[in-house]
């Protein structure tokens, strides 16, 4: 009773099909499944068993799974059929304004925590996947590589959590547990959610590299660029929520949607932000300055006096630029109290300092570099008015006894990320 009107899209999952219920009179997305998906009556079972979960997830921000039959060898899925574009097409135009990916973002998060707290989890989150209709609300597509992680339906569907483990997703944007072979959660779509926003915000990946191994070494142990070194119009709120949602480690991340989606609305509401903490409650963390840059800087230092299998020598001879000079930046305050700028600068001061010490290294003093304190000039712009080679960028997060620091070292004639860290410890 389905006829078939247009096919729609395609993807490993199958080939969606706009169609007309005529029992319903209603049009449909017809997801025909690939030959030989479901193998046998028990898979066909099991699927079915799936598909009647998902069609529990009965939410605004989510489309909704209709039925599951099979005709003449055929297995397909009957969904919600939604007008619109999917964020991967609109990301064609380039990236969104803040304001934007603060609101679809927090739909975003609204239909994962109602699909979490039923146990479901998407797995395979990406802008193809995000549909936003013509009035403008979010949908979020395709939980067809979903697992229930505590069945909430009968007894035989524990058989989904027993069977092995398999890596599905989008390579691009799975968290670096699945690529561990470890069993996703709902944080690993929170990760996932936050390479979408990511994308959004700067209109380019969390990571550029193409290569499948490149790509998963870079997701499970490089930190992604800034977002706003690739959109000056990122704010620190901003930048601090994508920071947060990317973390590595899921005990470091959004521990759920509900988190994610109250930063969110409170970076679309300026006035919902709480109360800053007094200065003299804060002054009392100063004395941690040393000993919270001293990962940083040690390392820097020792990688440029070491100089390990002759790295420094061989950039420095590669012609692409003089890294004999260096540029500290103003380490950016993430914390979103302006009243911390202190702290971040107190953190440039010691890097600078201690990286003075070193001979072969030529270190821009504080009082230049702190004139590009919140500017948006290009990076080739600043090194070359400081006559550097190289520049370390970073920020700085204080929020109660913990300190955050990201670190990032720039070779500026090709724009390579030479190194990057994320250190995150006590303040004292």
């Amino acid at each position: 009773h389905y006829r078939v009107l247009e096919e729609i899209g395609s993807g490993g999952m199958g080939v969606v099909y706009r169609a007309r219920d005529e029992r319903l009179e209603r049009d449909v997305a017809l997801k025909v499944l690939p030959v030989g998906t479901l193998g046998d009556e028990v898979a066909r079972k099991r699927f079915r068993r799936e598909a009647l979960a998902l069609s529990q997830l009965n939410h605004p921000n989510i489309a909704t799974v209709h039925d599951f039959d099979t005709q003449d060898g055929i297995d397909f899925l009957v969904l919600e059929h939604i007008e619109g574009e999917t964020l991967d097409e609109r990301l064609v135009r380039g990236p969104l304004p803040e304001r934007e990916v603060g609101k679809l973002g927090a739909q975003l998060a609204t239909g994962l925590e109602a699909a979490h707290q039923r146990g479901v989890v998407h797995r395979d989150l990406k802008p193809a996947n995000l549909r936003v209709t013509p009035d403008g609300r979010l949908k979020i597509l395709d939980f067809g590589l979903a697992r229930l992680l505590q069945p909430t339906l009968d007894a035989p569907t524990q058989s989904i959590l027993t069977e092995p483990q398999q890596l599905m997703g989008s390579l691009p944007y799975m968290a670096p547990e699945q690529l561990s072979g470890e069993q996703a959660d709902a944080r690993s779509d929170l990760y996932a959610a936050g390479t979408v926003l990511y994308e959004l915000a700067t209109g380019r990946r969390t990571f550029a590299q193409t290569g499948a191994p490149q790509l998963m070494y870079a997701i499970m142990n490089e930190a992604p660029h800034s977002p706003s070194a690739l959109n000056r119009h990122v704010s620190q709120a901003l930048e601090s929520i994508l920071l947060k949602a990317l973390e590595k480690d899921p005990e470091l991340r959004y521990q759920s949607a509900r988190e994610l989606k109250v930063d969110l609305e409170r970076l679309r509401t300026p006035s919902a932000t709480v109360a800053r903490p007094r200065r003299r409650e804060a002054v009392a963390r100063v004395p941690g300055w040393a000993l919270a840059v001293m990962g940083v800087t040690a390392l820097l230092f020792g990688l440029w006096s070491w100089n390990p299998g002759g790295w420094r020598d061989r950039w420095s001879a590669g012609g692409a630029g003089d890294l004999s000079s260096l540029a500290v930046l103003p380490l950016a305050n993430l914390s979103g109290d302006p009243e911390q700028e202190y702290f971040a600068d107190g953190m440039t001061e010691e890097l600078i300092t201690s990286l003075g010490k070193l001979s072969a290294l030529r270190v821009i003093a504080r009082s230049s570099v702190m004139n590009y304190k919140h500017t948006r000039k290009p990076l080739r712009e600043i090194a070359r008015a400081l006559k550097v080679g190289a520049v370390l960028e970073g920020s700085v997060v204080l929020s109660q006894n913990r300190v955050r620091i990201t670190a990032q070292l720039i070779q500026v004639a090709t724009e390579k990320l030479l190194w990057s860290e994320r250190y995150e410890r006590d303040v004292r």
